[in-house]
């Protein structure tokens, strides 16, 4: 059972070195093409009444993919994500409540390449648990599917008998463990 309510709001910050922000899309119609966000930031206030509100803030210059170089670049590019005007990657939830059994419902605003659209993640709460160093942990899994070309992500390329090089639907992947202010 995730019990996170307290006698006053409590603010639990990501810790860098064990969470990550990752996204899968379909390539070549066959497999799925990962890349994760290295520098990211995140913030979950615990309201009195049990809901929580979650910001959170990627650098899109961290991204991370293995292929070579020039792929990299090509994400970066105004194509993908403009990283040039569009530094980073925002996201900012409505408040949300947590089910007895961890599961959440989280709403939201996400920001990418200078559009914002609303967004629904899915996912788990975990904790409170005291660490062994005297503070204290919780931990937000969530995903969520978009449609990248509502980000004006819409390049692409048709393959020989037909279909295209890229999937539109992209699985966003985050992980928090978060510690307590």
């Amino acid at each position: 059972m995730t019990t996170l309510t307290s006698s006053s709001a409590r603010t639990f910050t990501g810790d860098r070195d064990h969470s990550s922000f990752g996204f899968a899309v379909r390539h070549m119609t066959v497999s799925m093409f990962r890349g994760t966000f290295g520098d990211v930031d995140a913030r979950v206030v615990l309201h009195d009444d049990g809901s929580l509100e979650l910001t959170g803030t990627a650098q899109v210059e961290s991204i991370s993919v293995r292929t070579p170089a020039d792929l990299r670049a090509h994400l970066l590019s105004d194509e993908f994500f403009d990283a040039a005007r569009h530094p980073r990657v925002t996201f900012r939830s409505a408040p949300a409540r947590p089910a007895a059994d961890g599961s959440i419902e989280v709403h939201g605003d996400l920001t990418m390449a200078g559009v914002t659209r609303p967004v629904v993640a899915r996912g788990t709460l975990a904790g409170p648990v005291d660490d062994p160093y005297g503070g204290t942990r919780a931990a937000l899994e969530l995903r969520a599917t978009i449609d990248r070309r509502d980000y004006g992500m819409t390049w692409n390329m048709p393959l020989p008998k037909g279909g295209d090089a890229l999937g539109t639907q992209v699985e966003l992947l985050v992980h928090l463990e978060l510690v307590a202010d």
